[in-house]
């Protein structure tokens, strides 16, 4: 299965639920993407058939170590690029928004300066 950003956002998905709430069900996957239950069925069987999740005899989804670290990269983008976008002055919600629009699409050499600019202005202005 190509990691695909559809896949990327879904895996992101169960990394954020999954930080806050004990459990994810396939319905909180539909309630926070806004996509009906058939489709996100679908899209959990594929990934469960490649590795990326794993849902247990109460439905219980949780992120093989694989399908974790896709989420963990793609959460990280979207973090560092939302951050430094408001530290440029974006407003929050424009930051948000452009960040999901865009972390798929960068290169790493290209996320990598971004993120060490990133580091060195929240350095040196303390995130502010």
């Amino acid at each position: 299965m190509a990691i695909t950003e559809a896949v990327e956002n879904y895996l992101e998905t169960i990394l954020i639920l999954s930080k806050e709430q004990p459990d994810v069900h396939a319905i909180d996957i539909c309630s926070y993407l806004g996509y009906s239950r058939p489709t996100v069925s679908i899209v959990l069987k594929k990934m469960k058939e490649n590795g990326l999740v794993l849902v247990d005899d109460d439905n219980h989804i949780t992120l093989t170590p694989e399908g974790r670290g896709v989420a963990e990269h793609i959460y990280d983008r979207h973090n560092v690029l939302s951050e430094l976008f408001i530290m440029l002055g974006v407003s929050r919600d424009h930051a948000i928004e452009d960040a999901c629009k865009i972390e798929h699409d960068l290169s790493d050499e290209t996320y990598s300066v971004l993120k060490s600019h990133y580091l060195e202005l929240k350095q040196t202005y303390g995130g502010k």
